[in-house]
């Protein structure tokens, strides 16, 4: 007999099935706040769109159409899926159902487990590092946003102060006469005029295109207008001030939107979660007109069924529905925390879920629809012009968006969707920080005015840490932070959570809590992927990562060996948190039974709001130690406050 199938005939539970959802009778869905102290959302969508925003990022647009067609097309969907059903849906679950159970943020959250607790912190510290990087990404979105506000966007050609012979405008469908090559170039003499290829490498000229141009030496700064690259050994050099202005621009916004914490952002994402799906199915009913369309979207979807038995394609499916989800970054949890504590939580994960992915597909056609027009236009394969990450928002597509007619409203159009997409995930993610301090020292909070103030000083903290990237080295710093801050140690933590929850905690107890709140038990489905499946998975992305490992580089340059430095101190530090905080809790108790102890859960672990504790006759025995406990202190001390049912760390309110 399996553990799942022994845990659920031996515990007498009645399971429902995967797809259960009865939801009947529960209580406490409509009027204010149920949860006085730390509040709760406003609406059922609030949480809904928030959860949509944060999921639904950036990598839906520029990671997933990359990866699909690199990795087999179409048949790539089958990994993809698999990844989705496995390791992705279950973790999201897990942390929605956790999060909103205690109505707390990922580090208190762990009262739960105290030896677990660094599991949180570990969590925290990499928002906060996505945090720092991932506004830079929004100030580059208002940036380009501004520059289009224009007769003609400045990235159209290569006539431009900043551009030089190595210029090359493919959407013009003419030869240059001086230099004997196709396509519109920077006047001037050009002593080795044929472009550089995988035959010819010397006595050639390696030809960028005007946006490649206007991003690395106006944007960047990181090539100077002589067309001299900045090396990684050399001084970063001074901030760019129209850069650091529009970073400065983008923690204004976060901040303004943060400010009243849920009851404000949770009004925000009504547009920022909505308004990138108004621009994509524009630019998807604007792309499929263009010449070339359907080239690139065969591209993009053509299956190669030999590509499955290639493991990568498999690890790659693994990471992306990773990141995609988001989660063990914390902000699920911490989002979940602010819903009532009968939300449909099982819902909400197949919802968000399924829209996440179907808004990665549905970019794919978005963006090779783009990709073909524009090889079509060049005569370069489709292969050639696709790319990802950054190169693909602010070059690659851009791009395109200049060879249309009426260039400034598409590029207008794009790059508002962009700065939502980074918008809504920063939200979440810098919620999940605030949330988690606010937590752990109430008196944060205590009032408007100090919590304004504190929310002040870590968007003011974090936007200094952000002004190296606005250098024109600052690109090198940027791709660190985006390869490594949140890579092998998510998988740790992610790792250490399930195991933390379900084999320290206690499987048995974390399903009842989740029937005390939703009513029904979750299925042998899920709890088999907790227990065995969802973690044996995070095992095998860490470990076949880790052997395919190598050196990360910027514009073909490697990273030094103090950058690569710098890259696994970032992770190893952020993961040290869980062993280290387990090693505090147990030590502090100091008893000969420390760890045992620091693995128990706290008294006042169990539902935020007290007058849930009866429902469950474990947090109802709880309930009454706890008021026996206190009243017999009281007595001692000759101390009578009128009311022994109030416990600290609960929300008392509604308790009778």
């Amino acid at each position: 007999m399996s553990k799942v199938q022994e845990f659920q005939g031996g515990s007498g539970l009645d399971m429902q099935p995967m797809g259960s959802t009865n939801m009947e009778g529960m209580p406490g869905e409509e009027g204010g706040d149920e949860n006085k102290e730390r509040g709760n959302w406003t609406g059922r969508f609030d949480f809904i769109l928030s959860a949509i925003g944060f999921a639904v990022g950036l990598g839906n647009v520029w990671r997933f159409p990359y990866l699909c067609y690199s990795n087999g097309g179409g048949a790539f969907l089958i990994p993809y899926v698999i990844m989705l059903a496995v390791a992705g849906l279950p973790l999201f679950y897990f942390e929605l159902s956790f999060g909103q159970f205690a109505n707390l943020g990922p580090v208190t959250i762990w009262r739960a487990s105290p030896i677990l607790k660094g599991t949180g912190w570990a969590m925290v510290s990499i928002s906060a590092l996505v945090c720092i990087y991932y506004n830079i990404i929004i100030a580059w979105s208002l940036y380009y946003l501004f520059a289009s506000f224009n007769s003609a966007v400045p990235w159209r050609n290569c006539d431009n102060e900043w551009n030089d012979l190595r210029c090359r405008d493919l959407t013009q469908n003419t030869t240059n006469a001086t230099h004997n090559v196709a396509g519109n170039l920077k006047a001037g003499f050009n002593p080795n005029p044929m472009p550089c290829n995988a035959t010819i490498t010397v006595n050639c000229t390696k030809y960028q295109t005007p946006s490649e141009q206007y991003f690395d030496r106006v944007v960047l700064g990181y090539t100077s207008y002589t067309g001299v690259d900045r090396k990684m050994t050399e001084f970063i050099g001074v901030p760019q001030w129209h850069v650091t202005l529009c970073l400065l621009l983008a923690w204004i916004l976060v901040y303004v939107c943060l400010v009243k914490g849920i009851k404000s952002s949770g009004k925000v994402v009504y547009f920022t979660a909505t308004f990138p799906y108004v621009v994509l199915i524009i630019l998807l009913v604007r792309g499929a007109t263009l010449e070339g369309a359907l080239d690139g979207i065969i591209f993009y979807l053509k299956p190669d069924f030999y590509r499955l038995a290639d493991s990568k394609v498999w690890s790659d499916a693994a990471v992306q529905i990773f990141y995609s989800l988001g989660v063990a970054f914390g902000g699920l949890m911490t989002m979940a925390s602010y819903n009532r504590f009968h939300n449909n939580c099982y819902r909400d994960a197949l919802v968000v879920a399924v829209i996440n992915c179907g808004t990665s597909v549905f970019a794919g056609f978005v963006i090779f629809s783009v990709v073909g027009f524009m090889a079509k236009k060049t005569g370069l394969a489709v292969a050639d012009v696709a790319t990802q990450g950054p190169g693909l928002a602010f070059i690659a597509y851009p791009e395109g968006l200049a060879a249309m007619p009426v260039a400034p409203l598409w590029s207008i159009l794009f790059f508002i969707m962009i700065l939502t997409l980074g918008l809504d995930s920063q939200f979440a993610m810098m919620e999940t920080v605030l949330t988690a301090l606010a937590d752990e020292w109430p008196w944060l909070k205590k009032t408007f005015k100090r919590e304004a103030l504190f929310k002040m000083v870590v968007c003011v903290i974090l936007f200094l840490l952000g002004i190296p990237i606005c250098c024109p080295g600052g690109m090198y710093l940027f791709t660190l932070l985006n390869n490594y801050s949140a890579y092998y140690n998510l998988f740790l933590v992610s790792f250490a959570e399930l195991l933390g929850v379900c084999y320290v905690y206690g499987i048995k107890k974390f399903v009842r809590d989740i029937k005390m709140m939703l009513g029904f038990y979750p299925g042998p489905y899920w709890i088999g992927c907790w227990m065995f499946v969802t973690p044996v998975m995070m095992g095998f992305i860490l470990i076949f990562g880790l052997t395919q490992y190598g050196r990360s580089s910027y514009a073909d340059e490697p990273f030094t060996d103090w950058g690569e430095a710098l890259a696994w101190l970032m992770m190893i530090s952020t993961a040290m948190f869980i062993p280290g905080f387990a090693i505090y809790e147990s030590c502090i108790r100091g008893a000969k039974e420390a760890m045992q102890a620091a693995a128990a859960e706290a008294p006042e672990w169990g539902p935020a709001v007290q007058k849930y504790w009866p429902d469950s006759r474990r947090y109802q025995e709880k309930l009454d130690r706890l008021i026996a406990d206190r009243e017999a202190r009281e007595n001692a001390a000759g101390l009578d406050n009128g009311d022994g049912s109030r416990i600290d760390g609960v929300d008392n309110s509604g308790f009778n």
